[in-house]
């Protein structure tokens, strides 16, 4: 079944203008007609249309699910984005059906690209969140300074990609336990300044390799995630 968003539901039992057009105008829904709703905080609704209309389309919910997410450490990916909006956006998308609670772009010295759509964005996460089957919408944070982000970041592991051999790096595999809460950050096509790599390691960061080739930004976002939820279904 075709699945919507509505963030407030509870309160107000009627579909957003957008999944309204959608409902009404694509799929040509009618009253009666059962749909779901997720309202992208865990839960799932059963619903009955009673008022189809392409801005507002009301609802009955006849039944309320809880629908938690499938891993239990919370996930943070942090990634500078590329000068090619398109591979963060492609990124943001799988990073989502994939698995992750938050989702962060921050901004660093060799960074191309410094500034990022928020819109367009949160769009491609709801897309991703419905149709990878989840009610649980991740955390999206506006660009901010790698500093700020490294301050405000409580996670109990910490990591952070990097390509230059001559810091000491470890196997993300083999460092990561798969039971707690973990930050993975991926730096810029330039990759980290020396500074900013000193700055991560003096608050907690762990230098880590994802193998023994080198990644694009987007596809070592994507290694990093997959690699976390190997190790969460190994505990």
């Amino acid at each position: 079944m075709i699945r919507f968003y509505s963030p407030q539901i509870e309160s107000l039992a009627e579909l957003p203008e957008q999944e309204s057009t959608h409902c009404c105008r694509v799929l040509r829904m009618k009253a009666g007609d059962v749909i779901n709703v997720v309202d992208g905080k865990g839960h799932e609704f059963v619903c009955e249309i009673s008022d189809p209309h392409p801005r507002h389309t009301s609802l009955n919910i006849i039944e309320v699910h809880d629908e938690p997410l499938h891993w239990n450490p919370y996930i943070t990916l942090a990634v500078a984005p590329t000068k090619n909006i398109d591979r963060m956006e492609w990124l943001a998308e799988k990073a989502v059906e994939i698995g992750v609670n938050r989702l962060v772009f921050v901004e660093c010295e060799h960074n191309v690209r410094r500034v990022v759509k928020r819109e367009r964005i949160e769009k491609i996460l709801i897309s991703a969140m419905k149709q990878s089957l989840k009610s649980t919408l991740p955390l999206f944070d506006e660009m901010m300074p790698l500093e700020t982000f490294l301050k405000e970041d409580k996670s109990a592991m910490k990591f952070m990609g990097y390509c230059n051999s001559e810091i000491e790096r470890r196997d993300f595999a083999n460092v990561y336990d798969g039971v707690s809460d973990v930050s993975i950050l991926i730096g810029p096509e330039g990759d980290f300044s020396t500074s900013e790599v000193e700055l991560a390691i003096k608050s907690g960061v762990c230098p880590v390799t994802f193998g023994n080739t080198r990644l694009r930004t987007e596809t070592a976002g994507l290694y990093a995630l997959c690699a976390t939820h190997t190790l969460i279904s190994m505990k």
